[in-house]
């Protein structure tokens, strides 16, 4: 990944971070890793665990919106490394949540302009 893409997913992740906290979600874990790949949030809300993913766009782009590239593909992948997460942690009985957070940038990919965000998204 690119050193602009890599901020722009930071910075992305990073506000919607901020978003679910200030809705009152606890978060867990940000950016867990396994050979697998990565889940972008793992957070607490009520009595569910939550698993957003987070995707950034820049405000204008025409490559489509943030949670339509949240394809088929991605959903199972991060199916199999929540799957993953669970079973590390002793967990393999909690229900997960799979959620999603699309993140309107800027036209230069710095500031957030806006987070829609989508509960049982997939």
């Amino acid at each position: 990944m690119g050193a602009a893409r890599s901020l722009s997913g930071r910075i992305g992740e990073d506000a919607a971070a901020q978003w679910m906290e200030a809705g009152g979600f606890r978060l867990l874990e940000r950016n867990w890793r396994c050979r697998e790949g990565e889940l972008d949030i793992i957070a607490v809300e009520g009595g569910s665990l939550v698993v957003t993913e987070v995707r950034s766009l820049r405000q204008g782009s025409r490559f489509g919106t943030a949670l339509e590239s949240i394809d088929a593909r991605k959903q199972h992948k991060v199916r199999k490394i929540a799957r993953q997460y669970l079973s590390q942690k002793g967990w393999q009985e909690k229900t997960v949540r799979f959620d999603a957070a699309a993140v309107t940038l800027d036209s230069a990919g710095i500031r957030p302009i806006e987070v829609a965000y989508v509960r049982n998204a997939f």
